[in-house]
């Protein structure tokens, strides 16, 4: 038994989440996602993933799902030309200090009320809450792109939120999402496969919440909601599969070691049904 790795899990788990969420916000402890610890390398990834499917954002809407407080991914892909951007998150906990460091680059997207930057409804729109509620959904103009970066990893209902997502993608739309799916004390990236749900969920499971969905899992989830996905394969760490594969559940293995050893994936899909 790794006693390291436990008592990291145990103290994630029962950590209050408004500690873990001063943490997130500092930097300290806990890895923020891309659109908080570097907007413009996830836009980077955005535009690039786009432009292998032969797609572009120009002229454009694109709904960013889980933004982390931070309005720079939003206000990048307007500066290269998206026409509307829509920012979603589960909580409102709006990072106003480097919200604040966008002017005067990206004043055309903002405006300054009593001290804090306030993105123009034109441009930017912000939602929080849960997604798949209807009081969200009736909100959302139907957008050309979804995009998000190690989020779905973090995902509790994968399934309801996709079908909710496929909701509000325009009928040729699409959508991109990058998934991690490591264990996030990343020097074991397979650990948390290796412990019943039970224990999991009970005792180890981060306040940020890993789902531990496999490759497979998200093939079959974005299958049933759009008409053609396409998953790309970024990484697989197989010596570090070997090294844990005994002790690994059933659950999460397959006769396909290739696949079981996948540790970080694109997804691509097109058209919801």
């Amino acid at each position: 038994m790794n006693i390291k790795y436990i008592a990291l899990r145990l103290a994630r788990h029962f950590a209050p989440e408004a500690l873990a969420r001063f943490l997130l916000k500092r930097r300290w402890l806990i890895r923020p996602g891309l659109e908080s610890s570097d907007p413009l390398a996830a836009v980077e990834q955005y535009v690039n993933g786009l432009s292998a499917y032969g797609k572009s954002i120009q002229g454009k809407r694109v709904l960013i799902l889980g933004y982390g407080g931070r309005f720079a991914v939003g206000a990048e892909l307007l500066r290269r030309g998206a026409a509307h951007v829509t920012l979603c998150e589960h909580f409102e906990a709006l990072d106003k200090e480097r919200n604040l460091e966008l002017l005067p680059t990206y004043a055309d997207f903002f405006m300054l009320e009593n001290g804090d930057v306030v993105p123009r409804p034109e441009f930017i729109a912000l939602m929080h809450g849960d997604i798949c509620a209807a009081e969200i959904q009736n909100q959302i103009t139907p957008t050309d792109y979804v995009f998000s970066a190690s989020v779905y990893e973090h995902l509790d209902d994968v399934n309801g939120i996709t079908r909710a997502l496929a909701k509000l993608t325009a009928p040729q739309g699409a959508q991109l999402h990058f998934v991690d799916l490591r264990d996030h004390y990343f020097k074991y990236p397979f650990e948390m496969l290796t412990f019943s749900e039970s224990a999991w969920k009970n005792f180890l499971n981060p306040t940020s919440n890993l789902n531990r969905l496999r490759l497979n899992d998200y093939r079959k989830i974005f299958e049933t909601y759009f008409e053609k996905t396409t998953i790309a394969v970024t990484a697989r760490q197989e010596d570090e599969f070997r090294a844990a594969r005994a002790r690994i559940r059933p659950e999460f293995l397959t006769s396909d070691e290739a696949a079981d050893s996948v540790t970080l994936i694109s997804v691509f899909a097109e058209s919801p049904k």
